[in-house]
């Protein structure tokens, strides 16, 4: 059986992928991981995210993938017994020196995508050190990628959703050189994400025009590839004989997690059900529009991508409109605090550390009692809400691009 791995950079992301079908869940150590924009987890943490997700039959994974230097390694050393006390079931790292002091701390070793792992005999090698499974680099094809899995002694995890980057498997050095901060050691602050403006000086003048903006320039964001989504070809990821599909995004909103883990959730458990009456469902692809992403591709698994993409390309963006101030569970109504107009049948997102991230349409609304189709700002409004959420909660509206 396939394993699906969902990302979480902070409780309402981990709670959003427990709550929709992940069967593993892999965080971020703080000062150690490659999305140190995320909030991030430290070492005490980790006992109470392991116990919820052994609770709830689930896995949780411990990234640990930055360059790392001597004193890194002497700094883990002190930690890892601890780390390996509270049960973590893997440890995602990217380095060699780590893999060693992991194994000899009895602890299961994962090999990051940032080792860039792209033939049979290197994991052949790795099994010798003791690892147990290996993130395939992203730059393989479905071909490549089958033909890797067929001979290898141990196993396999690919992307298959999510952020791309300019760089082979993210090791990248742009933001390092332009503003100090190393996407290697989790610090990418993403210039390549930005417009950027070409000009070519030769002495046959050569112009290259790339995309007409607003100030009559030419800009584009040549640099920044479209998100990762195999949301269309599930059988074929299916039959390649991976062990584990992983959605990219420690760094991006508890709705996003929730959105991305459940569509993939539902995808794979229907092809299990029936490979032969197995369809695609054109909503899957919907639901991951409405969420953030920078545009669809299929990456190199049909081995050229497709181009470029702008900063975010979701059709709804979300709007802050308030938070729960009560939640009454035996009747299943919130009490909710406005800061923004909220009609019936408007589209809402609840976000907290324990809840998750919930979508919900607003099919009811009461004020004293009374049945309403539109409340203003500045008023608290029940509405009938089918999960439960809890005091303090966000409420977010989505609104249509």
């Amino acid at each position: 059986m396939v394993e699906l791995l969902a990302p979480a950079g902070n409780l309402s992301s981990f709670n959003s992928a427990l709550k929709n079908g992940a069967d593993s869940i892999y965080v971020g150590l703080v000062g150690s991981n490659m999305r140190n924009n995320a909030s991030n987890f430290n070492v005490k943490d980790l006992k109470n995210l392991v116990n919820v997700s052994h609770e709830h039959d689930k896995k949780l994974y411990l990234c640990t993938n930055t360059v790392m230097k001597d004193k890194d390694i002497e700094e883990f050393k002190t930690i890892l017994p601890e780390i390996n006390s509270y049960e973590v079931d893997a440890l995602i790292v990217s380095d060699l020196g780590m893999v060693d002091i992991s194994v000899e701390n009895h602890l299961d070793v994962h090999l990051s995508v940032q080792s860039n792992v792209t033939n049979t005999k290197t994991l052949k090698i790795l099994k010798t050190l003791g690892v147990s499974r290996v993130i395939l680099s992203r730059e393989l094809s479905f071909n490549e990628i089958k033909e890797i899995v067929k001979n290898s002694p141990i196993e396999t995890e690919v992307f298959v959703h999510g952020a791309m980057c300019m760089g082979i498997s993210g090791r990248c050095f742009l933001s390092y050189g332009l503003y100090g901060e190393s996407a290697n050691c989790g610090k990418c602050l993403q210039p390549c994400r930005k417009e950027w403006k070409l000009t070519i000086e030769n002495e046959v003048k050569e112009e290259i025009i790339l995309a007409k903006s607003y100030d009559e320039t030419y800009k584009t964001n040549f640099l920044s590839a479209k998100d990762l989504t195999m949301i269309e070809h599930i059988p074929e990821l299916m039959e390649s004989g991976v062990d584990g599909f992983k959605i990219e995004g420690r760094g991006r909103s508890p709705d996003y997690v929730a959105t991305s883990t459940k569509v993939f959730r539902e995808a794979i458990d229907r092809y299990n059900v029936d490979q032969e009456k197995y369809k695609f469902n054109p909503q899957w692809l919907s639901d991951l529009k409405k969420v953030f992403h920078r545009g669809f591709d299929t990456g190199f698994y049909f081995n050229q991508p497709y181009g470029i993409s702008k900063d975010n390309d979701a059709i709804y963006r979300k709007k802050d409109i308030g938070k729960v101030v009560n939640y009454y569970n035996k009747i299943k109504v919130a009490e909710i605090q406005l800061w923004d107009n909220l009609n019936l049948f408007d589209e809402i997102i609840i976000q907290g550390n324990a809840t998750g991230s919930i979508n919900q349409i607003v099919e009811s609304m009461e004020i004293n009692g009374k049945a309403i189709k539109k409340v203003e700002k500045g008023k608290n409004v029940a509405i009938a809400i089918k999960n439960k959420i809890r005091k303090n909660d966000h409420v977010y509206k989505l609104i249509k691009i």
